[in-house]
Order: C-alpha cells, then sequence, then structure tokens
C-alpha cells in the first residue's frame, strides 16, 4: 500500500515515515504545498490514502484536499493538524477528509486510523445500493438521489448513509455506526460521528427529502420520515 505524506516539520515527518515504513507502507514524503500539491493530484503515482497536514506553506492542504475531491481522487485523507477547533474540524471533514487527527498524537492511533481507512467497505453495485422513501444511492457518482434532486457526498458521507439506508426505521447505536462506516473499533477523535450526522441533515434538506436522522438520547440514531414528533438534536 502507498501512501502520500504531506507535512511541514521535519521531525514529525520524519517520524511518521519510519513508523509507517516499519509497518510495510510505501511512504511518498514531502513538506512543501507546491510539490504536495502535484504529487497528490498526480493519479499515475497511484497512491492509496493521504495523510495532509492543513497549516502547509505555500498551498495549504485544505486547498489540496479540495482540489483532489473536485479532480475525483476519492482516496482516503486523513488532516493531521494542530488546529483542533471544532469550525476548522468541520470545515475539513465538510471538503472531503475522511478523518482528522489533531496533533499530537500517538503513532499507534494513526496505524490504526489508517487501517480502519483501508478496511473501509468497496463501493456498491448499482443493481445493489439501498434506497429507503424517496432516497436512493447512485454509487457511481457517490449522490444522493431524492426525486430530481442530487446532492454529492463525501466518501464517508456515502458510507455512513449507506448503512442507515441499509436498515431505516431502526435505531443504530454509535457503536454500531462506527464500527459499519470506519470499521474500528479504536478510539476516534470526540464528534467525529456527530459532525456526519450534521452533514448528512444539511444533505437530506438540500434535496428535500421526507426523511430525516432523528436522535435518541444515550442510544442512538434512527434514519425515519418526517412526522410530527420527529426532531433532529
Amino acid at each position: 500500500m502507498k501512501i502520500l505524506l504531506l507535512e511541514d516539520d521535519p521531525y514529525l515527518c520524519r517520524n511518521i515515515k519510519q513508523q509507517l515504513t516499519k509497518e510495510n507502507y510505501i511512504v511518498d514524503a514531502c513538506g512543501d504545498g507546491e510539490e504536495g500539491f502535484l504529487l497528490a493530484l498526480n493519479r499515475e503515482n497511484g497512491y492509496d490514502l493521504a495523510l495532509i497536514d492543513r497549516m502547509l506553506p505555500v498551498v495549504d492542504g485544505l486547498t489540496i484536499l479540495k482540489a483532489m475531491r473536485s479532480k475525483q481522487i476519492q482516496i482516503p485523507v486523513i488532516l493531521i493538524t494542530g488546529m483542533s477547533e471544532l469550525q476548522h474540524k468541520i470545515e475539513g471533514l465538510d471538503n472531503g477528509a475522511d478523518d482528522y487527527l489533531a496533533k499530537p498524537f500517538h503513532m499507534e492511533e494513526l496505524c490504526a486510523r489508517i487501517r480502519a481507512l483501508i478496511r473501509r467497505p468497496a463501493a456498491l453495485a448499482p443493481e445493489n445500493a439501498p434506497a429507503f422513501r424517496d432516497l436512493s444511492l447512485d454509487p457511481a457518482r457517490q449522490t444522493l438521489r431524492c426525486g430530481s434532486r442530487f446532492a454529492a457526498l463525501t466518501p464517508t458521507e456515502f458510507r455512513l448513509l449507506s448503512v442507515f439506508l441499509q436498515q431505516p426505521e431502526t435505531l443504530l447505536s454509535r457503536e454500531h455506526l462506527i464500527q459499519k462506516t470506519w470499521e474500528t473499533a479504536a478510539p476516534m477523535e470526540p464528534g467525529n460521528l456527530d459532525n456526519y450526522i450534521y452533514f448528512l441533515r444539511k444533505r437530506l434538506r438540500t434535496v428535500g427529502s421526507v426523511c430525516v436522522l432523528s436522535s435518541v438520547y444515550g442510544s442512538g440514531y434512527i434514519l425515519e420520515a418526517k412526522n410530527d414528533q420527529t426532531a433532529e438534536t
């Protein structure tokens, strides 16, 4: 497996590369945003996953991430950064990141997150794509459809919504959603699941669906049709 590492801190970059090499990954490391931009957008490099520092010089990591997604480069991306405020996390995840790891972090946790992302479920075949009420998924275009309206989804949003659509009107625990979406039992950044629930609720409103993602306090979430008692919290 080949990983692109974009990190401008020489000490951290060297340590990450050494650890990942021990884990038998092939790692291309770069500390400059401009060079990293070219590496990330060159499909011939054949990367399976990217670790991108948000605060790179010349071209920042968020710009690189946006460019990758606009070019339909859908490999998993983990943002690694010292910017730990909630709004920064939301911005990164909303622009296509699959995970967000705040510095400082343990190498064991980074490796666990990488393993979780590379084990993620394969894309659904069109004939097996789940649907419920007015919602359906287009695996080829990675979009949500409601009637004549469409909404683009990030890879993680697509996987999470697939879990809900495969078990509509069923209360799903946080643990179940995390395991099915990220395929990991390792600790996750606090609020990651909640952030993605927030994003999916926005997508459902954008397409005008009759469906909502409702919270059941202390238990989890459920995808159901709107009614007078349904509340998003």
